[in-house]
């Protein structure tokens, strides 16, 4: 399993993980995103199949951190591939000088996964079907 910087050659690879878990319903944001992608952006790969993807960037709330764009193959779900590639970012976020916190947004489906896997608490909604989660990064460290 590695975990390398994302490129621009990754990016058809990485619509097909979003078609895995969704419909066609956000795909135009996936892709804009995907063009110029904020922060540390990261692929997860095994004997070069793209399996996963995610990244973090700087928040605009100082001290925080928030991760982005979290997709794992639908089939490969309930593997440790989305733990594994989420305590990747929060090793690599914690070495960052001033940040205390990491949040997200994500769906309430997907809300129990961070809470379990991660630690992350919700704190509140983050617009329709979308929930704002925290984490304190100290334990990370």
């Amino acid at each position: 399993m590695d975990i390398r910087n994302y490129s621009r050659s990754d990016a058809e690879a990485c619509l097909r993980l979003f078609h895995s878990n969704h419909p066609a319903a956000g795909q135009n944001t996936f892709e804009e995103f995907l063009q110029s992608p904020p922060g540390s952006y990261y692929v997860m790969e095994n004997e070069g199949e793209l399996l996963g993807c995610g990244g973090f960037c700087h928040s605009s709330e100082p001290g925080f951190a928030r991760l982005t764009w979290t997709l794992i193959r639908h089939d490969l779900h309930r593997n440790g591939l989305g733990k594994f590639l989420l305590f990747f970012r929060l090793r690599e976020i914690a070495k960052l000088p001033g940040i205390s916190m990491v949040e997200l947004e994500t769906t309430p489906q997907t809300a129990g996964f961070f809470e379990k896997a991660g630690g992350f608490r919700v704190v509140g909604p983050a617009g329709p079907d979308r929930v704002r989660m925290v984490k304190k990064l100290a334990v990370c460290t």
